[in-house]
């Protein structure tokens, strides 16, 4: 099975000039842990996870009101819409992150993550 197959329609996405309170709204709302950062052209330019966030906040005299640009990866992992499932998950694991977006030329479609491929596994078990 494909990438593109197990997705949802739904991928939420910040810019770089958000900021890290509306960043960390958007993941509570959608009950996510990570974000795609994208620039006006929706070309991926960064991810933003709650644990880098809290990291962050940690620090004497930082803000949520920060703009995300501060607390993002820009060495982001990502994954093809047509790439296997089986392969997109052992990117995670061997990077060690919770999600990653789908992107197609710098585009991104959508947000793939440890959750959406423990569901996937479990229903091919």
């Amino acid at each position: 099975m494909k990438i593109k197959d197990i997705i949802g329609e739904d991928a939420p996405t910040v810019s770089q000039t958000d900021t890290i309170e509306n960043a960390l709204k958007i993941m509570t709302e959608k009950n996510i842990n990570g974000l795609a950062v994208v620039d006006d052209d929706n070309l991926l330019v960064g991810m933003v996870v709650k644990a880098d966030i809290y990291r962050f906040m940690i620090q004497p005299g930082r803000y949520t009101a920060y703009p995300v640009d501060r607390v993002m990866s820009k060495d982001v992992v990502s994954v093809h819409p047509d790439e296997n499932v089986r392969e997109a998950a052992v990117k995670i694991l061997a990077n060690h992150i919770v999600a990653m977006p789908v992107v197609e030329e710098d585009r991104v479609l959508g947000m793939v993550s440890v959750e959406d491929l423990l569901e996937y596994f479990s229903k091919e078990a």
